[in-house]
């Protein structure tokens, strides 16, 4: 049995009207640079973020880029997250000059530790930027108060975590800007590249706009210098078409981690310690990724790989040991929880449209693997 990683295929079909109506009307309309396709996924997308505001970028990337850009961060500065996260978080820190300051993560979640961050900031520090990794959000509450105290600017990478609640309150909600990716991966995902910052700053969301378009305001007017950030009009009507299913989609990646704990802890996997399934601390986990704990992590996803089924590691090299950011002096062991997480996690298909016996097939993979 062949069990992919993720199957857009399945997908596409299952809504493949709805999308090539969007796409149409798109090109019917000629309007491919803004336009209404953009507006209407702004407003669709800040709605269900809970948020006044949304502005459609480039890309997940670009949108931590633009508020950046937009609290005007650079050189001199420093801006605070995790080194285990997707480069792009601190890459865009690192883009504008400002420098990247890592704080080592919790174990349960593998979103970063409030309690070490005051440790950590400088008269230089700017913002904080958490991670809601694999679709959990961090534990704001602490973050918000230190930032708070400290006048810092919060900016959620929210890119895997669409949707995400806790205690009420939806990913990209709380911070002042939220950082959203429409990478096709994503649970919410377009055609190619896009995303879209959220914000309930009115000020803070008409400088986004200027900056997403080289910072003219009016045209051929530049008031700042931005940079060619717009979302593609035909992302924007994909997004939008997928945003009416994307609660159904959430609660079968809901089941579908369930499902695999149960077939988990049935196999004695979990109880020998051979697998620790992802643990559940917020109010909604979106599940973009399902990633367990699993000792021997390459043997067993070389394992998969021959039985059929497709596996990832996220991430296999923390960002405080990248070559790139080898200026920032870091040393192995400095952040173990992010280290040894990059040694041991292993992301298994969660995607909505898997079925069960495709599950069963993993699980019993697994199990053969370790004996049991």
């Amino acid at each position: 049995m062949r069990v992919p990683l993720l199957d857009l295929h399945a997908q596409y079909q299952s809504i493949k009207p709805e999308l090539d109506a969007a796409v149409a009307e798109v090109v019917d309309s000629q309007q491919f640079i803004l336009g209404p396709a953009v507006s209407r996924c702004e407003q669709a997308v800040a709605s269900y973020c809970g948020c006044a505001f949304g502005v459609g970028v480039s890309s997940g990337t670009d949108a931590l880029l633009i508020s950046l850009m937009a609290e005007g961060i650079g050189p001199g500065d420093e801006v605070i997250t995790t080194p285990y996260t997707f480069f792009a978080t601190a890459g865009a820190i690192a883009r504008t000059g400002a420098r990247p300051v890592f704080v080592d993560i919790l174990a349960e979640t593998f979103n970063i530790d409030p309690a070490q961050i005051p440790s950590r900031l400088t008269q230089r520090t700017r913002a904080i930027v958490p991670v809601h990794l694999y679709g959990q959000m961090a534990e704001m509450g602490p973050i918000l108060d230190i930032a708070r105290r400290q006048d810092l600017t919060v900016i959620e990478d929210a890119a895997q975590a669409i949707g995400a609640e806790h205690e009420g309150r939806r990913a990209g909600s709380l911070g002042h800007y939220g950082c959203f990716s429409f990478f096709p991966s994503k649970n919410l995902g377009g055609f190619g590249d896009g995303g879209m910052v959220t914000t309930s700053d009115q000020a803070r969301a008409e400088t986004l706009a200027t900056l997403r378009g080289h910072g003219a305001r009016p045209k051929y007017h530049h008031q700042l210098v931005g940079g060619n950030f717009r979302l593609d009009a035909l992302q924007a009507a994909v997004v939008t078409a997928k945003l009416e299913h994307l609660d159904r989609w959430t609660q079968a990646r809901q089941r579908n981690a369930d499902r695999y704990r149960d077939l988990f802890l049935a196999r004695g996997l979990v109880e020998r310690g051979l697998v620790t399934p992802p643990k559940v601390i917020t109010s909604r986990h979106i599940f973009n990724q399902y990633v367990i704990r699993t000792p021997r992590r390459d043997a067993l996803k070389a394992f998969l790989a021959e039985q059929g089924v497709g596996t990832e590691v996220y991430y296999p090299v923390p960002l405080h040991l990248q070559e790139c950011f080898k200026s920032l002096g870091h040393r192995p062991g400095e952040f173990p929880e992010s280290e040894r997480a990059a040694q041991e996690t292993l992301a298994l298909p969660v995607y909505p449209e898997l079925a069960a016996d495709q599950q069963e097939h993993v699980v019993r993979t697994v199990a053969s693997f370790f004996g049991a």
